[in-house]
């Protein structure tokens, strides 16, 4: 399917309420729903990660070594083991044990939780699950904020870093709140924790690292690959079934992944159809044109329509 040939949902052929009109009825006519989730749904739910809520929380770093936001923070050359873990433990707080501003992941499992549903995601911030998703239908192909491996890796399997985590950021001084980080009146936060926090790997000694797909190191413990076989069993399952691919904001960073295989396996199922949301990337190929529905939209703003719609 060639990108030179893409369709923007640009066009006028459906308005924005004939488009969602058309969702609210591939849902109730879906006899599965195949989620692909990418990281414009949790920018949609509020886990942003520039602007305020990147000052609010890391305005020392941000002074100090002058990035702007998130992303470039977690790529940057700490000298010490000591910094960079205190970074990246606010980072993982904020991002996987705290709820995201608005409630979108718990309207997105409202509108699926009767169905036969799967869920893959490129995102790795626990969203899904503390929507209440089951667990045996999610498959992060990407990580989990949430879990430590060996940096070398010297062997496969992925550690729970809840506590090392809690730890780590009450000993910058911050205080642990029930939906937010905050530092006491006058206190300064401290950019680095100290070595005993610092994690190791329990089988050669060497740092951990997060379980995050950014190079060859990247650990797939058992539970990605029992959570890939649920998923290969899922589509060969209803592979010639009424299935709604619904892909909310997937980019093209890593279109091999969702957006390509969505694609592909519409255009192999003629009772499929392709529903994508994203804001200023909603397009289709010409080959699925008439099995999809592009919303060029705020993923927010058009679940909150389709909620009314259906009510």
């Amino acid at each position: 399917m060639n990108m030179l040939f893409m369709q923007s949902n640009k066009q006028n052929t459906m308005s924005m309420t004939n488009e969602i009109s058309a969702l609210c009825r591939a849902l109730e006519q879906a006899e599965a729903v195949i989620i692909g989730a990418g990281a414009g749904l949790s920018t949609a739910a509020g886990f942003v990660y520039s602007g305020k809520r990147f000052h609010t929380y890391f305005s020392d770093f941000a002074a100090k070594y002058h990035f702007k936001n998130m992303y470039a923070g977690g790529f940057f050359p700490y000298d010490t083991l000591n910094e960079h873990w205190a970074y990246w433990s606010r980072y993982i707080y904020i991002n996987r044990y705290l709820d995201t501003p608005t409630p979108l992941y718990q309207a997105l499992y409202k509108l699926v939780m009767d169905k036969d549903y799967f869920v893959i995601t490129t995102n790795v911030d626990h969203c899904f699950q503390k929507a209440g998703f089951d667990k045996k239908r999610l498959y992060y192909t990407q990580g989990d904020y949430g879990l430590f491996q060996c940096s070398e890796p010297c062997h496969e399997k992925t550690y729970d870093n809840a506590e090392t985590i809690r730890k780590m950021v009450m000993a910058q001084g911050y205080q642990i709140g029930a939906d937010n980080l905050c530092l006491p009146a006058g206190v300064t936060a401290k950019m680095s924790v100290p070595d005993e926090l610092i994690p190791r790997c329990p089988k050669c000694g060497k740092p951990m690292s997060m379980n995050l797909r950014a190079d060859d190191t990247f650990v797939q413990d058992e539970g990605w690959y029992q959570a890939a076989e649920r998923y290969r069993l899922f589509l060969q399952e209803h592979e010639d079934a009424k299935v709604l691919f619904l892909e909310l904001g997937v980019g093209y960073n890593t279109p091999g992944i969702i957006k390509y295989p969505f694609w592909q396996m519409t255009a192999e199922n003629r009772e499929a159809v392709y529903a994508c949301i994203n804001y200023g990337e909603a397009a289709c190929p010409p080959e699925i044109s008439g099995q999809a529905i592009c919303i060029n939209g705020d993923i927010g703003e058009v679940f909150q329509r389709l909620t009314k719609y259906e009510s």
